[in-house]
């Protein structure tokens, strides 16, 4: 145990009270008033512990803060990015954190009272952090470690920095963003004010684990219009916009779906259908890690609805907006932000993992707005439900190696 144990697992379970879920399908920016709870709680004690130009965006629920640097010469300044919203995948309201210390392999009581328990064959990750301690929720809600286990990390390596002014280190520039669970790309993430050309965002999976590429995605929206008569009458008349969706539907790729494929394939995913007669509209999201084969993709969808209309009539009409793009094709152009971090990892103990990430961070769209941004996992399991949970043990060790980035960074020019 270090001395950062107590400061992470603490700070977790305080933003893990505060709710902040995010929501889906509105335009508002940030989507839920409530994220400001949480920003408001984090501007107060960046400025407590002593980070200086601490500022909090009103209008957009962005938090700001730097730490100047205390050495001489050109020094690259240190980038860190992590979001405060939840998922809606699940309830943020009431969470109530807990600790199970030493675990031990067992499955695990939630919840007595609802008779809601972890399994060890449902999830067998468990057995990966047999020893240590893990923060988990009641069984009826998210626990929020993605991201607030970034934020845990991020803050106590601020405090520790502000304490102790004889470690060395270059400008660290710290941002807390809204909505990244419905896609909001940190997109209200002012560039010039965060003060840092380069970034690592810190959200994902287990410890260790690192991202330089992400998905190409983008959103496409299917609207069929039929023509309905009485059915008594219909025949050669009729032009029913469900059966065509169906047909739509069973033109994609039968395995180029999400629940047949990993690693670095592809997909169509169709996340909504509704219809009748005379209307229908199907939205769904395109993925792939090849630009070359995301814009197959694509395409595959224009042909597909081509077709429909040379056999029915122009009754399909198809939208395809882009969502992000992978951050490879930026983060490649300066090979010093992973090789510094995966060197920063290795030194901490930890085996660096890296895969092609099968889906976006905020990194994916900062990379693409001029900030080079790969991505640190937050440490948490099973995110976005009820089962999720944080070993602290993963949250002190992303402490150590924030700090071994800053000593890296303050070495180099």
């Amino acid at each position: 145990m270090t001395q950062f144990y107590e400061k992470v697992r603490d700070r977790l379970i305080r933003y893990a009270k505060v709710d902040t879920q995010s929501r889906n399908g509105v335009s508002e920016r940030p989507t839920t008033a409530k994220q400001f709870d949480l920003a408001r709680m984090l501007k107060a004690e960046l400025e407590e512990i002593g980070v200086s130009d601490v500022w909090l965006d009103e209008q957009y629920c962005v938090v700001y803060g730097k730490i100047p640097a205390n050495i001489e010469g050109e020094h690259k300044a240190l980038g860190l990015v992590a979001h405060m919203d939840t998922a809606p995948d699940a309830s943020g309201t009431n969470v109530k954190p807990w600790v199970l210390e030493n675990y031990q392999g067992q499955d695990i009581v939630l919840n007595q009272e609802k008779n809601i328990v972890m399994t060890v064959a449902d999830f067998p990750n468990l057995k990966n952090y047999i020893g240590q301690d893990l923060v988990l929720t009641d069984g009826t809600t998210l626990l929020g470690g993605d991201d607030k286990a970034s934020i845990s990390a991020i803050m106590t390596m601020a405090e520790y920095l502000c304490a102790n002014p004889d470690v060395p280190h270059g400008d660290i520039c710290l941002a807390f963003t809204p909505d990244e669970e419905v896609g909001g790309l940190a997109r209200d993430l002012d560039l010039e004010r965060f003060g840092s050309p380069t970034a690592y965002t810190l959200d994902g999976d287990y410890l260790g684990y690192y991202e330089d590429e992400t998905f190409n995605a983008s959103a496409a929206k299917v609207t069929i219009t039929g023509r309905s008569v009485h059915t008594g009458t219909a025949k050669g008349i009729m032009i029913n916009s469900v059966d065509i969706g169906a047909e739509f539907m069973n033109m994609l790729p039968a395995f180029e779906k999400p629940q047949y494929t990993d690693g670095r394939e592809g997909f169509y995913h169709v996340t909504s259908f509704n219809g009748s007669c005379e209307h229908t509209e199907i939205h769904l999201i395109i993925r792939d890690h090849s630009a070359v084969e995301f814009a197959h993709r694509e395409a595959y969808l224009q042909k597909v609805t081509d077709e429909l209309n040379r056999k029915y009539g122009n009754v399909v009409e198809l939208e395809i907006n882009e969502t992000y793009r992978s951050m490879k094709e930026v983060v490649d152009q300066v090979p010093y932000l992973v090789e510094r971090l995966v060197r920063a990892i290795s030194d901490c103990g930890v085996e660096p993992h890296n895969l092609a990430f099968r889906g976006g961070t905020d990194g994916s769209a900062l990379s693409h707005r001029g900030l080079p941004c790969p991505n640190l996992s937050a440490g948490y399991e099973n995110a976005h439900g009820r089962f999720e949970y944080v070993p602290v043990q993963s949250m002190e060790k992303n402490v150590e190696i924030l700090l071994r980035l800053v000593q890296i960074y303050a070495e180099e020019d």
